[in-house]
Order: C-alpha cells, then sequence, then structure tokens
C-alpha cells in the first residue's frame, strides 16, 4: 500500500499576515495591564549642595560726624579792648604758646604807662626826702633841739611817702598789665583755625573771639551714634574714618563714649582722636566703621539665596532627595557671601546653584561632590 502527503509551502502573503498578527497581540497585552516602566535616574535634574557650617563673622557699626579739634580754644581781649592796630597771624598759621597774633591801639594806655611812672618817681623822691629828715630828727633828739612829738611826726612823714610809693607802683604795674594785654597772644602751642580780627575794627572783652586755636593741632571725629549700638563701643576701638573727596582712610580710636542718650534723637555721642593731617580739616563730614564683635554665624553664597513674595529662602535637598523650600533671616553681606542670622542650623544640604529652576518636592540628583562651605570671616555691611 503505497501512502503519500502533500508538503505545504506557505506563501509570500501568508507571512506578512502572521507577522501582523503577532504584532496585534503584542500591544493588546501591553494595553491589558503591563506598567510603565520607571524614569531614568540620569534624567533627574542633577545639584551642587552645600553644608554651612557656622564661620566667625565681623560685625560691623557705622556712624557719621564731624572733624573737628580736639581742643578748639576761642581767643578774645583780655583788657579794656580797643581798636585793633595789626594782625600778625592768619588761618591755618602754627603758633607757639605766647606769640602775639593781634595787637591793639597802645596810644591811650603808654600816655597812662608813661604819667603814672613819673608820678612813681615822685613818690620816690618825697619818700627819700621825708626819711632823711626823719633821722635827722631822730640824730638831734637827745640834745634836745627836738620835741618827742616833733620827731614823731617827721616819722608819720617818712611812713606815708614810703606808702604813696607803693601806691604808685601798684598803679604803674595795673596801667602796664592793660598795656601788656593790648597784645592778643596763643594760650598754647597749636594751629590757628579761625581769624575775624582786621585792622580797624573795635572790639571789647566778652564779644566775639578774634581767633579760634586748635590746641597742639590736634583733631577728631565727632560722631552720633544709635541707641542700641552705645553698649558696643569700647574706649580704645580702633575706628576707620573716611571724609568726601579722599580716597584713603584715617585711622583713629575711640577716647571718649557720651553719658547719655538724646531724648529727642535717641543718639549718643561718641569722639575718635586722630593723627594730625592736613586733609582732615574742622568741620569736614566724615563717615566711620568699626567691628565691634565675632560672632558664628552662618554664611553661604549669595546664588543659594532666593526671595519672592513670601521672603527670603533657599532650597534644601533632604534624605529622600527631595526639594524643600526654608525660609531663612539675612543678616547682611560680606565678601564670602550672605550672612544669614536664623533659619539655619549648619546641618542642613542647600543647593548652591539654579535653585530657580527648581519646585519644591521635585526629585534631584546630587552632584558627585558638595561644595565646601568658605571657612573665612565675613564681614557684614550694613
Amino acid at each position: 500500500m503505497t501512502s503519500s502527503f502533500k508538503i505545504y509551502r506557505p506563501s509570500a502573503s501568508g507571512l506578512v499576515a502572521g507577522a501582523v498578527a503577532l504584532v496585534l497581540i503584542s500591544s493588546l497585552a501591553a494595553c491589558g495591564g503591563a506598567k510603565p516602566a520607571a524614569e531614568p535616574a540620569q534624567t533627574l535634574p542633577m545639584v551642587s549642595l552645600i553644608v554651612p557650617h557656622p564661620v566667625a563673622v565681623d560685625n560691623p557699626l557705622s556712624f557719621t560726624g564731624t572733624i573737628s579739634a580736639r581742643y578748639d580754644l576761642p581767643i578774645g581781649v583780655e583788657g579794656e579792648g580797643g581798636r585793633i592796630a595789626s594782625v600778625t597771624a592768619e588761618a591755618g598759621d602754627r603758633v607757639h604758646s605766647g606769640q602775639i597774633l593781634a595787637r591793639l591801639d597802645p596810644a591811650v594806655v603808654q600816655a597812662q604807662v608813661a604819667s603814672l611812672r613819673a608820678s612813681l618817681e615822685e613818690a620816690k623822691a618825697n619818700a627819700e626826702l621825708a626819711q632823711a629828715d626823719f633821722h635827722r630828727a631822730e640824730a638831734v633828739a637827745p640834745a634836745g633841739a627836738l620835741s618827742k612829738e616833733e620827731v614823731e611826726r617827721r616819722h608819720s612823714v617818712a611812713a606815708t611817702a614810703a606808702a604813696k610809693v607803693k601806691v604808685a607802683e601798684a598803679q604803674l604795674a595795673e596801667a602796664q598789665g592793660r598795656q601788656a594785654r593790648l597784645e592778643v597772644k596763643a594760650p598754647a602751642d597749636g594751629v590757628v583755625l579761625t581769624r575775624r580780627a582786621e585792622i580797624g575794627q573795635s572790639v571789647m572783652a566778652g564779644g566775639e573771639p578774634l581767633f579760634r586755636l586748635a590746641k597742639n593741632g590736634e583733631v577728631e571725629l565727632r560722631g552720633l551714634v544709635a541707641e542700641q549700638d552705645m553698649p558696643s563701643l569700647k574706649i580704645g576701638q580702633a575706628v576707620s574714618v573716611h571724609i568726601t573727596g579722599v580716597s584713603r582712610a584715617f585711622e583713629g580710636t575711640i577716647w571718649q563714649i557720651g553719658a547719655v542718650i538724646d531724648p529727642q534723637t535717641r543718639l549718643g555721642s561718641v569722639r575718635v582722636a586722630l593723627t594730625p593731617d592736613p586733609e582732615l580739616r574742622p568741620g569736614a563730614f566724615a563717615r566711620a566703621s568699626l567691628s565691634v564683635d565675632h560672632d558664628a554665624r552662618i554664611v553661604i553664597p549669595q546664588t543659594a539665596v532666593l526671595a519672592d513674595g513670601s521672603g527670603t529662602y533657599v532650597l534644601l535637598v533632604d534624605a529622600n532627595d527631595k526639594v524643600v523650600r526654608q525660609p531663612i533671616t539675612v543678616q547682611g553681606t560680606g565678601a564670602t557671601g550672605v550672612i544669614v542670622s536664623g533659619g539655619l542650623t549648619g546641618e542642613e544640604h542647600v543647593i548652591a546653584i539654579a535653585g530657580a529652576f527648581l519646585r519644591e518636592g521635585e526629585s534631584v540628583r546630587r552632584a558627585p561632590e558638595a561644595a565646601a562651605t568658605p571657612a573665612a570671616p565675613a564681614v557684614a555691611a550694613h
């Protein structure tokens, strides 16, 4: 018995139909409940982090004031006054103690001195004559040529004449003193600040000062400081002073702190001693700054600080690598960044840059190496 079979060879159209069927079956299986694959980690934004440990920060204090002579001496007329005959000093001159700055017209006083000097000579001559007469009376009194009463009278005349000499001497000395006060002299070494004396000007004691003198040329800054800053000031603290139009700073030290606070302005006074310098002219406006203490503060880069209508904040990355918003309080800025006085403990992981492009709650990747927090002290600016 002979058996036979037929071999089936699929056509080209059949192969295409089978392939289409397989694709449809795969699509149906995917729609029937297969879950999509998780987003690859490489697509998450990468952020650089810092851990802002506390560092030493200088707390600055600044105030304004006026350059003044440390000892400002007004110089005027000491005697009866008169008319100015000459002026021998100008503003800016350096003078010595006792140096003549101006002279008043001496004509009247000179005549008085001459008259009193003549009166003194007369009194001395009368006194010598009376004393000689008394000695002669004493010599002949034992012989009975003169009575005792006559001798006593002549003694009285001699004593009176001697007293008149003393009166004349005192009157002459007083006139000579008035004559000396016609010369306006410097009471100490220093620099003439102002001159108001003019030749021909009539002046009197108690009037406006003719000159003002900076004793020894010393100058200072007289400033006003806010009430809350006064406890931070100490005698001997170093101060840097700047004046308008001069680029360099002038160094000084606090030598006096006011004992009271003005109840109207709530300001206290402070005086800073400065080294004499031609640029430090009394009356000039000045700004002073100093560092009052050193505190431990969080310092972060400027790029890490963000702000919106709700306030100033930074973005942190938590343990789950999620972005977290953290409000902060900014004290000031310094050479190494922004000084934070509240909101951070120094153990957080702060996003250092590009935080504005991130959203709170967003997942992020940490950069392989976190940036180090600056360790140098920063000086806050008011």
